[in-house]
């Protein structure tokens, strides 16, 4: 059935096949990128890589039966995957993207970043909230806010991408429109999300084992989560002044998915806050604001690319609630970096990428 869908797709298309490395293949946004471009009639992946599983196969790994599971996993070598490929994800910690990016630059090797290497435009706040030194402010100047429906155009054109952070995906989709349209009061802003445990990586540690975790909610990093400064950053640029934001993150007992609630201060009425947010979206595939009254869930965006958007008033009080949903995996992470891969390659934007959800 696939290969049927690739044939029609090639013939209305006529595109090339463009080859990638993943540099980091083993962690879950790396397999989750595999996954997807399983489903990519035009991207070829010839490369992945892994310092501690060289020379074994997705299969042996991990009983892969897909398009790629013979692949077989390299040293992250620049040098020889440079001569292989046409773009690189980059899904390695922060701090390690930026030495592998400007070799892969320099070797014309387009680059989408998975770390928040690429992020910000202001590098001293990008220090501060990781605590390492860019040693490249000339490519940070370059690079391009990931942020797919927001930054369309400026995508297209671009060698290098950051990808955004999950929380701050499901976060600015909803609030950019209003902030940029002057619908919303700056000054009152705030966010509580709640995210999968995959959010937090591949990694085995006791604070996020299953007996930690399952039948348990709670809140971290108060004040202190290293994607304020990311979300702030976007939604001052668009309002044109200083923007804070109250952000809390906790943990739901699950594998995946965000769901954001953020309040804010309506200056207009909510037939307008709804029909900016219904307008700013209507072309774009991947971001559905949903009728007014009904509440996105987890389960609709579960596998997918999708953001979806309910819009609500509070009118005792005067506030707004605006409720966001994606998947961290998909549109939080590899789903968005292929929805940039697409636009990057002027394909159509929403080829090789689920609509459907895992789950109903």
């Amino acid at each position: 059935m696939l290969e049927e869908v690739n044939n029609i797709l090639n013939a209305k298309y006529e595109f090339s096949v463009i080859s990638a490395g993943i540099v980091g293949a083993t962690g879950y946004t790396g397999l989750e990128l595999i996954r997807l471009a399983e489903l990519h009639p035009y991207l070829q992946i010839t490369t992945i890589t892994s310092r501690e599983q060289v020379g074994k196969t997705l299969k042996e790994l991990y009983g892969w039966n897909g398009k790629y599971s013979k692949l077989i996993l390299e040293e992250p070598n620049p040098e020889i995957i440079a001569e292989k490929v046409q773009i690189v994800f980059l899904c390695v910690p922060s701090g390690k993207a930026q030495d592998l990016a400007q070799f892969f630059l320099k070797k014309k090797v387009k680059v989408i970043d998975l770390s928040a290497d690429f992020r910000f435009k202001n590098l001293e706040l990008y220090e501060k909230t990781y605590g390492i030194k860019h040693s490249y402010p000339e490519l940070s100047k370059k690079a391009i806010y990931g942020l797919s429906e927001i930054f369309t155009e400026e995508i297209k054109k671009a060698e290098l991408v950051g990808n955004p952070g999950c929380y701050p995906t499901s976060i600015l989709l909803p609030l950019i429109p209003l902030v940029k349209e002057g619908l919303i009061e700056k000054n009152y802003l705030i966010v509580d999300s709640k995210s999968g445990v995959s959010g937090a990586g591949r990694k085995a540690e006791e604070y996020y084992s299953f007996c930690e975790v399952n039948e348990d909610f709670k809140a971290y990093n108060i004040a202190t989560h290293r994607h304020t400064p990311e979300i702030e950053e976007k939604l001052t640029f668009f309002a044109g002044e200083d923007v804070q934001v109250v952000f809390t993150p906790h943990l739901l007992p699950i594998s995946r998915g965000i769901f954001s609630t953020i309040y804010v201060k309506f200056r207009s009425s909510l037939t307008s806050v709804y029909e900016c947010l219904k307008e700013f979206y209507k072309e774009k595939p991947f971001v559905e604001v949903v009728s007014l009254g009904r509440i996105p869930r987890l389960s609709e965006v579960t596998g997918t690319n999708l953001c979806k958007i309910g819009v609500f008033e509070d009118k005792k009080r005067g506030w707004g609630i605006i409720t966001s949903v994606i998947d961290n995996l998909v549109k939080g992470a590899s789903g968005q970096a292929l929805q940039n891969f697409n636009l990057m390659f002027n394909f159509p934007e929403d080829i090789g990428l689920p609509k459907s959800p895992l789950f109903v």
